[in-house]
């Protein structure tokens, strides 16, 4: 790919299953409600930065994976 990961192990785990309780609370907790929808769409950005170990604002800052 043409970016360099910038997640550890540890939080990618952590933010794929924080993105799913998002997810779930926002469709299940607050149905139909633009509230909900936007929970639960900060939910998926959660697991799709877990899912690829890249996060675009830890790189704006310039944060770096720590080094195994």
């Amino acid at each position: 790919m043409f970016y360099r990961k910038n997640l550890p192990g540890w939080e990618r785990a952590m933010r794929g299953i924080g993105g799913a309780m998002m997810i779930g609370y926002g469709l299940a907790g607050m149905p139909g409600t633009m509230a909900g929808y936007l929970i639960a769409g900060t939910g998926a950005v959660a697991i799709a930065t877990g899912f690829l170990g890249f996060c675009p604002m830890c790189a704006m800052v310039g944060r770096k994976s720590p080094s195994p």
